[in-house]
């Protein structure tokens, strides 16, 4: 059994390859599974079959992929794994993840992850790509994700997000006192000195994040970020490189605490908290099948506003 997924290219993917566009616009695909369809056929442009994986597209251009269906893999069988539902209708749900729990299996961790708790939670999902997950967070990033529960709803979620048509904001604690917001806009790529981290390299994809100063703190700053692009690690990555790493992040420098006079107390808080300060607090669509502007926003976890209230409690 083969279904048809369908999706349009944005404005700002317009004179791109082929290839590159149908891997922004169906990211749960190897790039590799999708030049094999590019030259079998079953990815089309406007109903014709393309010349070549590198032609340019145009915006407005119809992209249909024919997908054979195949049956669960061992891999990505049912749990029952609490989940936060945050909210869910007939379409779609949206999941407060806390930290710690792998978005879907890979390479070290073949189950026990939220892909399983939802195929387990909402069993309709067991066709589509990633029990129809739409986007990821980090293992130890905590926050809101957002799940199509049918294969249109899926569709369109991702093709919204591609369009850069779902806003996220993330909470960030730093390290270092940041005096003002800004935009990060530097590209991102693999590392080439260590290919399980990622960097700003002049040849990674565009990347770009907006932060503002929610709360400061003598030798720290709480800031509210926005991504416009959804790179690996992206968040992680840019505050890395402007000299504010979040605190916690052992990959990217902000496990380190630096600062004159600060409390032992304080100081074996940030020492030990043992993951990146981050988390997915709002996130902002519109319904794939009603179109009703939706807003959802979760608090940050307990680990997180236990690190903020001893922050707080520094600065008296």
């Amino acid at each position: 059994m083969s279904r048809t997924e369908q999706a349009a290219v944005p404005d700002h993917l317009a004179g791109q390859r082929l290839d590159a566009v149908a891997a922004q616009l169906f990211p749960m695909y190897s790039r590799g599974r999708l030049k094999s369809w590019i030259e079998s056929g079953d990815l089309r442009v406007n109903g014709a079959v393309p010349e070549k994986a590198r032609q340019p597209v145009a915006a407005g251009d119809q992209l249909d992929l024919t997908v054979d269906e195949q049956p669960l893999a061992g891999n990505d069988k049912p749990q029952a794994i609490p989940l936060d539902v945050v909210y869910e209708d007939d379409d779609i749900a949206v999941i407060n993840k806390p930290p710690g729990l792998t978005v879907h299996p890979g390479a070290g961790q073949a189950d026990s992850t939220m892909q399983n708790a939802l195929l387990h939670r909402f069993p309709q999902t067991d066709l589509l790509p990633r029990a129809g997950l739409v986007h990821r967070l980090d293992k130890d990033t905590s926050g809101l994700l957002i799940v199509g529960l049918t294969l249109e709803a899926y569709t369109r979620l991702v093709s919204d997000m591609a369009a850069r048509e779902i806003n996220r904001e993330y909470d960030a604690v730093v390290n270092g006192a940041v005096t003002a917001g800004g935009t990060v806009d530097m590209p991102i790529g693999r590392d080439p000195r260590n290919r399980l981290k990622m960097a700003v390299v002049s040849e990674g994809r565009p990347a770009v994040t907006h932060y503002r100063v929610s709360e400061r703190f003598t030798h720290h700053t709480l800031l509210r970020v926005k991504l416009e692009t959804g790179r690996t690690h992206q968040i992680r990555v840019h505050m890395a490189q402007i000299l504010h790493p979040i605190v916690g992040d052992a990959v990217y420098g902000g496990k380190v605490t630096r600062g004159r006079n600060i409390g032992e107390d304080l100081r074996k808080a940030l020492n030990g908290f043992p993951r990146q300060a981050l988390h997915a607090r709002e996130l902002r669509l519109e319904h794939p099948i009603t179109g009703e502007e939706l807003h959802f926003s979760a608090e940050a976890p307990p680990d997180m506003q236990r690190l903020l209230d001893r922050l707080r409690a520094a600065q008296a």
